[in-house]
């Protein structure tokens, strides 16, 4: 039977192992490679998710630390991942058009047709968002612009209903040269 300082020794613990987790997603966000690396290494899990489903990886990513991503992907972070909206830490990349990110998680295992739920790809993302540079960057690395979601719809489809001029021409360019036909 458990005595009331047992009970509140484990509280403490608790509260303790709460405030480094928090602190841990503190650091993603504010990029601090060096402190991430000591909590990972003192046996913080590396894929530790937040309330959101983000983790230490998406965080780091997606705000464009690129020292503090490579340091958890060098501890193993997965980067197909996803949060609880069912993106991928490359779909963020994509949607903040940071190519140095997405080079980074791409050369550490990320698919470069990885999806979520939704089967939105990264490559859906960039062109939604007119980010050109990640767009070709993911073109180069294979992604599928022929690729449809969960709602048939194509990075194409979504670069002209966001009125992405510069990705739309691309992907309109590809389909043209391609053979396939125009949607």
């Amino acid at each position: 039977m458990k005595t009331n300082t047992q009970d509140s020794q484990a509280m403490t613990m608790d509260a303790d192992v709460m405030a480094v987790a928090r602190s841990a997603f503190q650091h993603a966000r504010a990029g601090d490679a060096l402190l991430l690396a000591r909590l990972v290494e003192a046996g913080l899990p590396v894929n530790l998710a937040n309330e959101k489903g983000d983790t230490l990886l998406m965080l780091a990513s997606y705000h464009g630390h690129v020292d503090a991503t490579r340091t958890l992907l060098k501890h193993q972070a997965d980067p197909e991942r996803t949060n609880d909206r069912g993106q991928t830490p490359l779909a963020g990349a994509a949607f903040k058009g940071d190519v140095t990110i997405a080079r980074l998680l791409l050369d550490h295992g990320a698919r470069v047709d990885g999806t979520g739920p939704d089967g939105k790809t990264a490559l859906m993302f960039a062109a939604m968002f007119d980010r050109l540079e990640v767009l070709e960057l993911l073109l180069s690395r294979g992604a599928k612009p022929g690729q449809t979601d969960a709602e048939k719809r194509t990075a194409l489809d979504y670069a002209r209903a966001m009125g992405a001029r510069r990705t739309t021409e691309k992907l309109a360019e590809l389909q043209k040269t391609s053979g396939q036909p125009q949607a």
